[in-house]
This record gives structure tokens, sequence and C-alpha cells, in this order.
């Protein structure tokens, strides 16, 4: 293990065990080597990369801060090395999603209240029977993160928000190369939410394991086939 990863652990160790609370600012740099027992140089490296991953908060002329440590907050890192991706990772995301999703989906059938589901019902109308492939895709996404932050989970909402990026390509693909696309995302958007509003947890996680297993199942298919999602896409 290197000095900057020692001191990355033992600030994490006082955060963990409750010696740097969030909002708190950290002792003087001397002071906490010291305290630390490492140098002043390895701590400066501990703070820069805990400040990348915002974990912590320097202000110039100030000091040090712990940030919130919210979930929203701290999973920003992960949407950074998400958009990283390469085409032939977007299955392994999509996987991620149709094991995760569903499980918002179901938390969201109990906890979304009446006026939230009327905004939902009425987000899936707007669209019309006919919209553009970029009309749907930008509905779609927004649906989704919906009935997600519906379910109350922040942790959930951070982790599916993050990955929506390297899924929505594959959404923009299947929309101007399969010629039912965006009949059938509208139909299941709407079993989606008829579930929802039926209050019907299992069958709520049922439609959106069906809708995004669908997508999955399709992209498998192409790729199997030796289609490049990136041209078809025409990113």
């Amino acid at each position: 293990m290197s000095l900057t990863d020692a001191a990355i652990g033992r600030i994490k160790a006082m955060i963990v065990d409750g010696e740097l609370l969030p909002g708190d600012r950290l002792p003087k740099e001397a002071d906490l080597a010291e305290r630390l027992g490492i140098s002043r140089s390895s701590l400066r490296e501990a703070v820069k990369a805990l400040e990348l991953v915002n974990v912590l908060d320097v202000r110039r002329g100030d000091g040090t801060y712990v940030t919130s440590l919210e979930p929203p907050l701290l999973l920003e890192a992960m949407s950074f090395a998400v958009d990283l991706h390469g085409d032939d990772t977007v299955l392994e995301f999509l996987e991620v999603r149709r094991l995760l999703e569903p499980a918002a989906t179901a938390m969201a059938a109990t906890r979304m209240d009446d006026a939230g589901l009327a905004a939902l019902r009425a987000s899936v109308d707007a669209p019309g029977d006919s919209p553009g492939v970029d009309a749907l895709v930008a509905a779609d996404l927004a649906f989704h993160r919906t009935v997600v932050a519906a379910a109350g989970n922040a942790v959930l909402t951070s982790l599916l928000d993050s990955l929506a990026a390297p899924t929505q390509r594959a959404r923009l693909w299947r929309g101007l190369t399969q010629r039912d696309a965006v009949s059938r995302t509208i139909d299941e958007h709407h079993a989606i939410c008829a579930a929802l509003e039926a209050r019907d947890p299992e069958l709520a996680r049922a439609a959106a394991t069906m809708h995004i297993g669908g997508v999955e199942l399709w992209l498998r298919a192409q790729l199997d086939a030796g289609a490049d999602p990136g041209r078809a896409a025409g990113a």
C-alpha cells in the first residue's frame, strides 16, 4: 500500500468512526499530518484524491471540509467513469438496469402519491401516438427517472441515473432500426403506469422487467449479429 493510500484510509476511518462529520473542517495540515503519522506531502495527495471523489471540499483560503456525503454527490465520480464506457459494455449496463430498476419500480408502486401518478400518466400521454425517435427517447428517460425517484431511495436513484447515458444510445439505436420500437415503448410505459396506479408492486416489477428486458434481448441479438451501435445510432 502506498503512503497516499494509507493516508486516504486514515482519513476515511476518521469519517466512518464519526471523528469527522459532514460539514466539518479538517484540522490544519501540519496538525493532521502529525496526528495521522504521515508526511504533509502524502496528506496533500490524499486530500486531492478525496476531493476528486467529492468526499472533501478544498476551499482555497478557507480550509478543507468534509462534504455532505450525500449519495448523488458521492456517485458523481461513478457517473464520470460510466461516461467513458465503450459500446461493447452497453449490454452490461442494461443487465444492471434490469436487476435494479424493477425493484425500484415495485417500491414506487407503494410510495408514489396520487399527484405523482397523475403527472406520470400525463407524461406518458404527452408525446402522442407517433412521436419522433429523439422525442421518445427523451420522454423515456424522463419517465424512468420519475418512477425511480418515487421509490424514495437516494442511492438507488443515483445509481440508476448514472446508467442512463450509456443505455440512451441503445434506446436511440432501437428506435431507429426496429419498426415497432416506438409503439412498443409507449405501450410498455402505459403498462408500468397502470401497475403503479393499481398500487401493485409485483405487477409493477414484472412490467418494468419486461420493458427493460425487451431492450436487452434486442440489443444482445444485434451484437451477436455483429451490428455496430455507434454507427447505427449515427454517433
